[in-house]
């Protein structure tokens, strides 16, 4: 009986020489003796094959993430944190990437919200002779990979639009090694690197624009270590517009006259869901055989979150800020929510978050309840004291303990169990997330100000540029992500490449 479905493709060749055939491995041993291969090793330890016949751009950046050693600073499965397809979801639904695949430019912003360094290129804005030369150079060290976007057909091969990285170069022949991540197509082949440029100068039909390629390497350090921005919740477009869009407009048709009535501008019509669109960051941990030491890894992530908070603490804008929420008279009051600033609450509602994500399964974190927390005080060995929030959190008839490691910004005198006390300004809280959001605006958000000495003032509240350098590269991050959000809000991606500019 016939069996239905397919099994593979011939490779056709020419134009492609198969990896594994007798002339692929004598390319492969000419290109490591002419030392153009040095990025394969990292590649091919962390080659995959795309989970879905759509997802040949999230497997393909996964893997050069995951090669580049990126923290994607969330849990996979486990206690991992590992780039999957799965978690690539900020600048288009997984869905519909499923449905349709992905564009070129949306790859791009998937990079960048990542974390990576990105450089990206249009056939059209760049040269075959460029493209050889960052090929050579990515291929001759293992800091930097490119993935090419270019159109099957030209290489004779079934499909169109198609993802995968460049595994090496092959000087002599000038070919170029894809390694391509639909190996239940194809295997991994050399082209010569004339073709390839052929196949991505070729217009993509779903956006108007030429395919290309983009080259991926580290950023000097990880980003976003204490805020991030969500695109998960609907309601970030209207937060992003607001903030890039009615901000600069509000503050030009109003007559402020000092920095209180500015805030006050910029809070009054703040969607009250901002807290959605703006997180700290937290590190949740499964307890294991009840013992709550930390790992020398969770002192230092827990360290650098601590210290981003004390230099936010510290701005003369925070001092504002704080000034406002807390009068009495004020009318933002209402941005507080005690029930949201209340670290057991928080704590509860993260282990939940933590104990579904750490379980590997897809349920959702609102099938989990913690059941009761214990905000700890844990000091060893005359270290500094660290706030642990234990929750026992309960799925069906399973519980498990699990702990949140809190960033804090003063010693913990105390601990509560299942109580409800103060921990404002202990830990993250509305007052300096304000301030770190209201810091990440574009420069241009306060020109329209009109009072000049009032101007001047603000000006140098929000300048980056007398910032402590760990805040300012957080500050610069959230600028990149909100201008990120923005463009994919207005869908200008695929038009627009660049990286945001901080």
């Amino acid at each position: 009986m016939a069996m239905a479905g397919l099994y593979r493709r011939i490779l056709p060749s020419p134009p492609a020489v198969e990896f594994a055939s007798l002339q692929g491995k004598q390319l492969f041993l000419e290109a490591i003796q002419n030392g153009t291969m040095e990025n394969f090793y990292r590649l091919i330890s962390y080659f995959q094959t795309q989970s879905e016949p759509a997802y040949c751009g999230l497997a393909s950046l996964s893997m050069v993430l995951n090669a580049l050693a990126i923290d994607p600073g969330r849990k996979w499965k486990g206690p991992w944190r590992w780039f999957d397809e799965s978690m690539l979801d900020c600048c288009e639904p997984l869905e519909t990437v499923k449905a349709r695949g992905i564009s070129f430019g949306k790859l791009v912003c998937l990079a960048h919200c990542a974390g990576a360094k990105v450089e990206a290129f249009r056939t059209n804005h760049s040269t075959i002779d460029e493209f050889r030369k960052y090929v050579k150079r990515c291929s001759s060290s293992d800091d930097c990979h490119v993935i090419s976007s270019y159109d099957r057909s030209v290489l004779k091969q079934t499909g169109t639009g198609h993802f995968s990285p460049i595994g090496g170069y092959h000087a002599g022949n000038d070919m170029a090694l894809i390694l391509d991540v639909a190996r239940f197509k194809y295997p991994p082949h050399w082209v010569p690197l004339k073709i390839l440029w052929d196949a991505m100068n070729n217009v993509d039909l779903s956006t108007g624009q030429r395919r290309g390629f983009m080259l991926i390497s580290r950023p000097h350090r990880e980003p976003g270590q204490l805020y991030t921005l969500s695109c998960k919740h609907e309601s970030w477009v209207g937060i992003a517009k607001y903030l890039m869009d009615d901000v600069p407009l509000l503050l030009k048709s109003e007559e402020v006259k000092d920095i209180q009535e500015v805030l006050s501008v910029v809070f009054m019509s703040l969607p009250s869901n901002f807290g959605q669109f703006i997180k700290w960051v937290a590190e949740v941990r499964r307890r294991e055989d009840g013992d709550q030491s930390l790992s020398p890894e969770e002192k230092a992530r827990l360290a650098l979150k601590e210290e981003v908070l004390r230099q936010v603490q510290e701005t003369g804008l925070f001092k504002h800020v704080a000034e406002l929420l807390s009068s009495a008279n004020s009318c933002c009051r209402n941005l507080i929510s005690g029930h949201e600033e209340n670290l057991p609450n928080i704590a509860a509602s993260v282990c939940c978050q933590g104990a579904q994500i750490l379980s590997g399964k897809s349920a959702s974190s609102e099938m989990y309840c913690c059941q009761e927390t214990c905000v700890k005080c844990l000091k060893a060995n005359g270290e500094k004291p660290v706030t642990v929030v234990s929750g026992t959190v309960v799925n069906g008839e399973t519980e498990e303990w699990m702990d949140m490691l809190v960033p804090s910004s003063q010693k913990n005198s105390g601990c509560s169990c299942g109580g409800s006390i103060n921990h404002i300004g202990m830990h993250p809280a509305s007052n300096d997330v304000l301030t770190a959001l209201l810091l990440s605006l574009p420069p241009e958000t306060w020109s329209g100000i009109k009072e000049e000495k009032l101007l001047k003032e603000i000006n140098n509240l929000v300048s980056t540029n007398n910032l402590p350098t760990l805040l300012q590269e957080e500050v610069l991050h959230l600028r990149c992500q909100l201008q990120l959000l923005k463009k994919c809000q207005e869908d200008r991606v695929d038009e627009d490449l660049g990286a945001p500019f901080p």
